[in-house]
């Protein structure tokens, strides 16, 4: 009875062409394990998206990951080295400090999107990721994602700099850069680029993980990843 359920949801999940692709892509290898592909692929994302994600949504997630840590535009990196110069180098830290935690504190927003990404991948999508290069999954989250997760981010990063009080210390940053004799004058959209480069940093930590399943074996702690990733090694 268990086996005959089983074969039903198997049918259920995916269709007969899609069995026929397993069977070609895979020799050898019962057809069930088009079930097993997709499971462990949602596995794999979203340990990555629990282990990397959840850093960076810590104070210092962003601002002390050199990997991800944002810095100034280059637009205002003229700025930075102005103040620096006039004496003004705390207040250029603190400016810097505040784009990166309101990018933590926006990253809060992004596991559910993430995880409802996951929850509709197919089986041919689950299949193209197990047998692409070392950042599919991650390409497969930023095409699905990328959308929503800006739309959750920007307001989120608005209101945290209201809310630490950056919108304060960058408007009386660029006051007293465009204050300085015969310089350009700046005003920049910190909010946008501050989103852009939180968004960046996600899907950088996320590839992080998912290199590491693909190539360390220890990493994959599971039987259903040891047994999904060992099809991928032996493509």
């Amino acid at each position: 009875m268990k086996t005959f359920l089983s074969i039903i949801l198997m049918f259920t999940l995916l269709s007969c062409a899609e069995l026929q692709q397993v069977a070609n892509q895979f020799p050898g290898i019962d057809t069930t394990s088009g079930l097993d592909i997709a499971g462990g692929l949602k596995e794999a994302l979203n340990n990555g998206i629990s282990k990397q994600v959840s850093k960076l949504t810590s104070v210092d997630g962003f601002y002390k990951n050199q990997a991800v840590k944002i810095l100034l535009p280059e637009e205002l990196q003229k700025v930075d080295k102005a103040l620096r110069t006039i004496g003004l180098s705390s207040l250029a830290d603190d400016g810097i400090k505040m784009l990166n935690r309101a990018a933590e504190d926006a990253t809060k927003e992004a596991t559910p999107i993430f995880v409802n990404a996951v929850r509709q991948m197919t089986f041919t999508d689950a299949k193209n990721i197990l047998m692409g290069n070392e950042s599919s999954a991650t390409m497969y989250l930023q095409t699905t994602t990328t959308s929503p997760l800006y739309d959750k981010f920007n307001p989120v990063i608005k209101n945290s700099f209201a809310k630490v009080g950056a919108d304060k210390v960058w408007t009386n940053i660029i006051t007293k850069y465009n204050n300085i004799p015969f310089v350009k004058k700046v005003n920049p959209d910190l909010t946008d680029y501050t989103t852009n480069k939180a968004l960046e940093g996600v899907f950088k930590m996320i590839a992080v993980e998912e290199k590491n399943i693909r190539t360390n074996i220890s990493s994959r702690t599971s039987t259903l990843l040891q047994r999904v990733f060992a099809m991928q090694d032996k493509k």
